[in-house]
């Protein structure tokens, strides 16, 4: 009868995997709870576990009120320990690999800016400064040059749709100005690409480069980040953040910066197959590029005159 189950080797594994040591702990406590339940049905080897005894567990997680959502997330995980045993020799197959839960919905992004919209929150987006009455404002020349910078990010995220930390990690390295390109790493939820930039992006951030980067290398004049960033990365978030309030002031229905990149993804399914939109968007899973057709107004039309007509 096996009381407990050595997971060292397990989380070394998904270490090597590239899983960060806080994603390798709780998939070795959601495969913990799932080798409890199975001891409970009197199976005392997970290498016994078969896709009947699998179907079991859903039902029984679903009877204990286990949402379908939480199901799929402890099934996500259980996958993982039966790649690791494939790959350890100890099974040939993975009993819950072929294993979808139904129903489950996807989030939906409402209130999506067109093109247009998008390209007004670009052009109107201000680097110069307005004195405001009883404030107390910090150095302009400092403010003027913070206020460029946080343009050429918002070029990043309108025209190449990257996600906040995305930018983040940009280094000098990833751009290829003279051929109007710039590459984004793979990371955790995304895949790496190559993505053009517009003309007008390359000359922006060139001046970025050699005028205002420059001016901002003051604490670590070392850094190849494209943008600097202090504090652990605090300083970074609390650019965003300023980014956000005058972003709100040219629209007041922006939310926050997964909107916008929500908005970009919508437009790109307008104009390009689902498989380069995948690409662009950096989604490792094309099920993830098509989670965004929802948000396709002329679609959304659609299905309302064909279930609902007048």
């Amino acid at each position: 009868m096996q009381t407990q189950y050595d997971y060292t080797k397990f989380k070394e594994w998904l270490i090597l995997k590239k899983y960060s040591p806080a994603t390798a702990e709780t998939t070795a406590r959601i495969t913990e709870y799932f080798r409890q339940w199975a001891e409970s049905e009197n199976i005392f080897e997970l290498t016994e576990i078969s896709y009947a005894d699998a179907m079991m567990f859903i039902s029984r997680s679903s009877k204990h009120g286990a949402s379908q959502k939480t199901i799929a997330n402890y099934l996500l995980h259980v996958r993982k320990f039966y790649q690791f045993l494939i790959s350890e020799g100890e099974v040939k197959e993975n009993p819950v690999a072929h294993i979808k839960i139904q129903g489950i919905k996807r989030k939906v992004y409402h209130d999506i800016l067109n093109a247009e919209e998008l390209q007004i929150l670009y052009q109107q987006y201000p680097t110069t400064i307005e004195k405001e009455a009883g404030k107390i404002m910090p150095p302009q020349e400092k403010n003027i040059l913070s206020r460029k910078r946080n343009k050429v990010i918002l070029s990043l995220l309108i025209y190449q749709g990257l996600r906040v930390e995305e930018v983040a990690a940009l280094e000098l390295q990833d751009l290829q100005l003279r051929e109007g390109k710039i590459t984004i790493h793979a990371k955790r939820r995304t895949a790496a690409r190559t993505m053009r930039l517009e003309s007008h992006q390359v000359y922006e951030i060139m001046d970025y480069i050699h005028e205002i980067r420059i001016q901002f290398l003051q604490e670590d004049k070392s850094t190849s980040k494209l943008f600097i960033q202090r504090n652990n990365g605090e300083y970074f978030y609390s650019v965003t953040q300023m980014m956000l309030t005058h972003l709100r002031k040219i629209n007041h229905r922006i939310k926050n910066f997964d909107q916008i990149r929500a908005s970009v993804i919508t437009a790109w399914l307008k104009q390009y197959d689902l498989r380069k939109v995948q690409y662009l968007s950096g989604h490792k899973y094309v099920s993830s590029t098509e989670s965004y057709k929802v948000n396709n107004i002329d679609e959304l039309q659609d299905d309302v005159t064909k279930y609902h007509p007048l």
